[in-house]
């Protein structure tokens, strides 16, 4: 396992990214324990930076301290996926359509960021793919102007496990995704209030069925198994 530094500005950055695209798409399973000085040593890192992420990931609700053993990857349910869906499109939505009843203006850095995940989806990157959708989505709720339901907005997406993801129906779903920003973006610029609301609800509830079935099959401790440089299983 190496790190990749990718857009991160630092090492804990990095840290942070990785293991979040790991843990949400399910190839770091439930009941994994991330080992510091093991993650440390994979990584090719000291254990300060691997220690400030994975605290950073328990603040986020994906992972839990252990005393005298490490992280715990926690574990989802169907009902948090629900949850989480209900709750992103309404606040999202608002977002949206707030921005777009003031219309966006200066748009060229959304741009780049929405070319920006689109050349991971050219490259098949998935873990770039995730980290780039997440900063796109930032940048563009906040155009909204309301800092508190930034932060309420992305905990909620740090918070969702994106199961299925790296299948054959999440690369799909992903390409779909790509042109969904650039229209996110026309929608926001034209004032289209209406289209930009029904766009982002599509566009967050196209990813639900594939969750949810690919959680519904997922196993605890399946996904990091034999890695245990990198984090040790729960033992059985």
């Amino acid at each position: 396992m190496m790190l990749i530094l990718g857009n991160a500005t630092s090492l804990r950055e990095a840290v942070v990214q990785q293991l979040r695209a790991e843990i949400v798409s399910g190839r770091a399973g439930a009941g994994t324990i991330y080992s510091v000085p093991g993650l440390a040593t994979a990584l090719g890192v000291s254990t300060t930076p691997v220690r400030e992420a994975l605290l950073e990931l328990t603040r986020a609700g994906l992972v839990s301290p252990l005393r005298n053993r490490g992280f715990l990857v926690e574990a989802a349910t169907l009902k948090d996926l629900e949850d989480l869906f209900a709750v992103r499109v309404l606040l999202e939505r608002f977002a949206l359509e707030t921005l777009a009843r003031e219309r966006l203006t200066n748009i060229e850095p959304l741009k780049a960021l929405a070319d920006a995940v689109a050349a991971t989806v050219t490259r098949e990157d998935v873990n770039g793919y995730i980290e780039t959708d997440r900063r796109f989505h930032e940048a563009l709720v906040a155009r909204a102007n309301n800092p508190r339901l930034t932060r309420l907005i992305m905990a909620q997406r740090d918070d969702m496990r994106l199961y299925g993801i790296d299948s054959r129906e999440g690369r799909e779903r992903q390409v779909a995704s790509v042109g969904e920003h650039y229209q996110m973006i026309e929608y926001g610029l034209a004032g289209k209030v209406h289209e930009i609301g029904e766009l982002i609800t599509r566009h967050i509830m196209e990813w639900k069925p594939l969750f949810a079935a690919a959680l519904g099959l997922s196993q605890p401790q399946s996904s990091m198994r034999g890695r245990v440089s990198e984090a040790a299983p729960v033992p059985e």
